[in-house]
């Protein structure tokens, strides 16, 4: 039997209620791998799960970092990796869950880019060029300092840019040069629920109209009164950004939803995208994504 279970895939996919479900069978807990779940105060944008959701499972690496943190997925790593293991050793099967692949990557398999520690003041450089001079002037630098890494990325994958700058400014090695062998740490299922296109569209505007109905608006005013405004990471992620700039320039709140909701399911696509490269990944139609049957599929072990 495979020693742990992985819900990943897009957005708005059920992934969440599907963990908690396997989890409680298993009786072990659930390791949030989402790179928004892990900041305190950003509950409605991240369709954060209530305590009644959770139905009782331990859930780890949710509500880790403050908002004016810089959280990295080496951060992640260094947290999570041991609840993962622990589990494992105890002989019980944690289920990692979310749609942040480089997150359940760095769990998963052996990666030479989470072994870079995160360099705060070399970021923080980069995040406050980009917003200055462009994302441009920063992905001009790293097309100069390491050409192979900046050819696989987009000038606007801000994210992966700097951290593309900051291996190659605190490891003093390029990012292209670092060979990121994906050896399994452990034996794995990872289960996907693969909706229809159109049919995940309509759910991703279902959850974004209710996260307006739920106060989004009234949560990011509220980190911006605390003083977390646009320069903070937490803030880039969708939904957060798309208000902060609506509200800056004065644009409606059904404007807002129109794109978020486009962002969303785009988002929704580039994370299909990865999970199909994903090996042991076993793609279940709605209606077979329940947890008697993933669970079957667990005690069957063909992985």
């Amino acid at each position: 039997m495979p020693q742990v279970l992985v819900i990943c895939g897009a957005t708005a996919t059920g992934k969440t209620a599907l963990a908690a479900e396997c989890a409680k069978i298993l009786g072990s807990a659930v390791i949030s791998a989402d790179s928004q779940l892990v900041y305190k105060g950003l509950d409605i944008g991240t369709a954060k799960p209530s305590e009644e959701e959770k139905l009782g499972v331990r859930h780890y690496m949710i509500d880790v970092a403050e908002p004016s943190s810089q959280y990295s997925v080496s951060d992640y790593q260094t947290a999570a990796l041991p609840v993962v293991e622990r589990y494992v050793k105890e002989g019980k099967i944690p289920v990692i869950c979310g749609g942040t692949g480089f997150y359940i990557n760095s769990l998963l398999f052996e990666m030479s880019y989470g072994h870079v520690a995160a360099a705060p003041a070399v970021r923080e450089k980069y995040e406050k060029m980009a917003i200055t001079e462009g994302k441009e002037a920063v992905f001009a630098i790293l097309e100069r300092e390491d050409p192979e890494a900046a050819a696989k990325l987009h000038p606007n994958d801000l994210k992966r840019v700097i951290r593309a700058l900051e291996i190659k400014e605190a490891g003093g090695i390029k990012k292209s040069d670092l060979h990121d062998e994906n050896i399994p740490r452990f034996t794995y299922l990872a289960v996907c629920i693969d909706y229809p296109r159109e049919q995940l569209y309509e759910r991703i505007n279902l959850r974004v109209d209710k996260m307006f109905e739920n106060g989004l608006l009234d949560e990011v005013q509220g980190l911006l009164a605390e003083g977390i405004d646009e320069n903070y990471r937490c803030m880039q992620a969708i939904g957060y950004k798309e208000v902060l700039e609506c509200l800056k320039n004065g644009l409606s709140q059904s404007t807002m939803r129109d794109i978020i909701k486009q962002n969303t399911r785009r988002y929704a696509k580039r994370q299909i995208t990865f999970f199909k490269k994903m090996p042991h990944l076993v793609h279940l139609a709605p209606e077979e994504a329940v947890a008697e049957n993933v669970i079957a599929l667990l005690k069957d072990g063909n992985v």
